[in-house]
Parts: C-alpha cells; sequence; structure tokens
C-alpha cells in the first residue's frame, strides 16, 4: 500500500474537510495523490478556488498540491486508502452524536473494494471504531476485516490557531487491525508526519490515548476554574496565585477560563458515556465537567451582581461582550460557552452587544440566536473580555473608559489586563 501510494498508482482520500481533515488532505497532497471528500458542496467549491472554509489556512497551503476536491462517490472510489475525518459532537444531554462517523462509514461501505485501507481520524469512546462504524462497512461491502480490507486508528492532533504545533511536528499515533495494517498505515502517516510516529498495539489503545489527551486538560482546567471561585471569595487574584505557584519546576501551567470548543469541552462525556456502558459511573471526570460547564453562568453572575449594585434599573443596564468564538484567535464558534454567558445575561433583561473580530454574524445567529454589533456603544455598564484575540491585547484602560459608563467593571476573565487597569472595576477569573 504505502509504496503504491509513494509512487502514485494508488490515491489516498480524506472524508471530511474542516478543521482536521482539510490540513491533513492538503499536507499528503503536496506527496502523493489525494481526493478530498466532503458531503457539503458549497465548501467544496470554496476549496476548488483555494479557500478555506474555516479560516485556518492560507491560499498558499492549497499550491503545489496533488488533489481533487469532490462530493461524488464515484470520484471517492477511485481511493485505496481512506481516512475519516468528520466531527463527533455530543448532543444536547452530552450523549456523543455518532451521527457522522456512522454516515461516513455508510460512505465507505458504498465505496470500499478489497485490499483497500480505512483510518479513522475522529475522536470517540474505546471500542467504536471496531464495534460501530465496522459493521457498517462490512454489512454494506459484504467484505470481512483483514481479510479482505484493512482498519486503523489514527487520532487526531490538530490544534485550531496554532502555527506551531502542525500536523508534522507532532508524534502521531497509529493503530491497525493487525501488524502488516498498524505497519502500513505507520508508514503511511511517515510520509508527512516529521516528528514520527507512535505504534499502539491495539485500535483500542489508540482510542483512549486520545480521548484523555482532552480529558486530562480538561480536569486540570477545572481545578484551575474551582481555585478561582474559592480565591474570589478570598479576594486573591488567581493569576496571581498561580504566578507565585509556577515558580515550582514540577507546577503545571494551567488557567481558569470558559472550556468549550470540539475537543476538550467535548471528549470526556465520549469516555464517560462509554463506562457507563460497561457499568462504572465516573466521578472526577463528570466533577470536572459539571465545573466547566457551570462557570458561563458563574461569570454572568458575578458582572449582573455589579450591574445591580452600581445601577438602577437592571433592564436599562448594557454589557458588551468582547470575544464569541470558543478560543482566541480563530473562528471556530462550535460549542463556544460564550453563548451560554450571553444567553443568562439576556435572561436579567440585560442589553448584549457582541463583538469579535474572527467570527461569523450570520453563523452565530444560526447557532446561537444572536449576531455580532459591528461598533461598540459608549455607554456599558460593563464588559467582559472573553476570548483574548491578538486585536484586544494592546487595549489601554483609555479605551475601556472611552465605552463605559463611570463605575462600569471589567471583566477580564483571562487575565490579559491584569495591573494595567486602575480607574475602573476590574474583575478576572
Amino acid at each position: 500500500m504505502y509504496q503504491k501510494l509513494i509512487n502514485k498508482e494508488y490515491k489516498l482520500a480524506v472524508i471530511g474537510l474542516g478543521y482536521v481533515g482539510l490540513p491533513i488532505a492538503l499536507e499528503f497532497a503536496k506527496k502523493i495523490s489525494v481526493i478530498g471528500f466532503d458531503i457539503n458542496a458549497g465548501r467544496i467549491e470554496l476549496m476548488k478556488k483555494g479557500i478555506d472554509p474555516s479560516n485556518e489556512l492560507e491560499k498558499e497551503a492549497f499550491e503545489g498540491c496533488d488533489i481533487v476536491f469532490t462530493n461524488s462517490l464515484d470520484v471517492l472510489r477511485e481511493a485505496k486508502f481512506f481516512i475519516v475525518a468528520v466531527p463527533t459532537p455530543v448532543d444536547e444531554h452530552n450523549v456523543p452524536d455518532l451521527i457522522p462517523v456512522t454516515k461516513a462509514s455508510e460512505t465507505i461501505g458504498k465505496v470500499i473494494k478489497k485490499g483497500d485501507y480505512v483510518v479513522y481520524e475522529s475522536t470517540v469512546y474505546p471500542g467504536c471504531t471496531e464495534e460501530d462504524c465496522l459493521p457498517i462497512i462490512e454489512s454494506l461491502s459484504g467484505l470481512k476485516m483483514c481479510k479482505d480490507f484493512k482498519l486503523g486508528y489514527s487520532p487526531e492532533r490538530i490544534n485550531p490557531g496554532d502555527k506551531e504545533h502542525t500536523l508534522a511536528k507532532i508524534v502521531k499515533v497509529v493503530s491497525g487491525c493487525d501488524a502488516e495494517s498498524a505497519e502500513e498505515i505507520a508508514k503511511t502517516y511517515e510520509i508527512v508526519v516529521k516528528a514520527g510516529v507512535h505504534r499502539a498495539s491495539s485500535i483500542k489503545v489508540a482510542e483512549a490515548a486520545k480521548i484523555i489527551e482532552n480529558t486530562q486538560r480538561d480536569l486540570n482546567i477545572a481545578l484551575m476554574n474551582e481555585l478561582s471561585i474559592i480565591f474570589d471569595k478570598m479576594g486573591i487574584n488567581t493569576y496571581e496565585v498561580l504566578e507565585a505557584a509556577g515558580t515550582k519546576w514540577n507546577f503545571l501551567r494551567f488557567q481558569p477560563g470558559l472550556v468549550g470548543g470540539h475537543c476538550i469541552g467535548v471528549d470526556p462525556y465520549y469516555l464517560t458515556y462509554k463506562s457507563n456502558k460497561l457499568g462504572y459511573d465516573s466521578k472526577v471526570i463528570l466533577a470536572g465537567r459539571v465545573i466547566n460547564d457551570e462557570m458561563p453562568y458563574y461569570v454572568a453572575k458575578k458582572v449582573v451582581q455589579h450591574i445591580i449594585r452600581n445601577t438602577k434599573d437592571i433592564t436599562k443596564a448594557k454589557v458588551l461582550v468582547k470575544g464569541a468564538t470558543f478560543k482566541e484567535n480563530v473562528s471556530d464558534i462550535r460549542n463556544s460557552k460564550v453563548a451560554d454567558v450571553v444567553k443568562e445575561l439576556r435572561s436579567f433583561s440585560l442589553q448584549v452587544d457582541v463583538i469579535d473580530p474572527h467570527a461569523d454574524s450570520d453563523e452565530l445567529v444560526h447557532e446561537y440566536g444572536f449576531g455580532l454589533t459591528k461598533e461598540p456603544a459608549n455607554d456599558y455598564d460593563a464588559v467582559i473580555v472573553t476570548v483574548p484575540h491578538n486585536q484586544y491585547k494592546d487595549l489601554t484602560e483609555d479605551y475601556w473608559l472611552s465605552i463605559t459608563k463611570p463605575g462600569a467593571l471589567l471583566a477580564d476573565l483571562k487575565g490579559t489586563y491584569r495591573n494595567k487597569i486602575s480607574k475602573i472595576n476590574y474583575w478576572s477569573l
């Protein structure tokens, strides 16, 4: 398989061209022949023009690539090596939503041939690839794993907005249904991953490795969030405490904040879901999830309390929220906890304006029911800097004074302006 891909006798296909799939497809396309497949025809047309719909990659990333973008099964059928990189979200009850990954499996089942390889990159709970996806492929294709085709799992490690830790620079975990497939999959990824690959002993081990990467981060951030609540009651600044504690060599440098996005705020629920199915109810992991999911309401409560103390009529109060994406310097609004902050503030009949240089207003309206304000007003009772985009970092105290009323609050969730504010009421996590 590897050698024929190198010789361009075989083609590699990436199914799902979002934040994960498109960078993978383009990286491979610099070396081998690639088919980029997505069911969204509009996105396909943009990518044909060298435009990344996710606004992560520049036009130059498409140059010199041997790639065909398509939503045609007939074109997809030409591939011999399939990589699945579709989203794996949770529903409103935090239950894993496997529809994208099962639909992708149905697509593969319709086009797969003897001798083909299928590798999943989508984050799932241990066992999902073999227990949920494989039966769909085998049923629709009439083929059997290992005998007719090979199956593998290699978890994605793409970090939106991160220009340093790119695909080629991060060690890739790989696995296969047998020793032969594991080695062929490893060699295939080594075409583009210069940092090397780690060969996991099984597909389940590779799935579990991915899921705990984000679960660990979620728990550490939950600890910081809980500490920020405690330290706030003590009247001390969390970031000053972390700065002092960070002088010890083995202190882990996590910070409090809103935990959203399609990874850290989602993946732990996949693990606890599977754990529950096996008869074990998670305690530590879910405790962390509860803390992080409640932080938007804690932030809104602190802001509302300040407004009540300083405003005669709360229904006439105005709040500016700066930042709507799930993290800094990206356009991704998926599972953005800023939306929960806005919703909670509006439940108190507050007027809430939202500004973000990266987010798309129409997308926010469609997803959360509110859009962006083009320009800020000059009479806010509170401003919440939820996401520290680069555009916000150099804003001065004079700027904040120019858009707020006397007695207003600057809620600086990530501590960007710590020790720089003296004329406005200041609060951070």
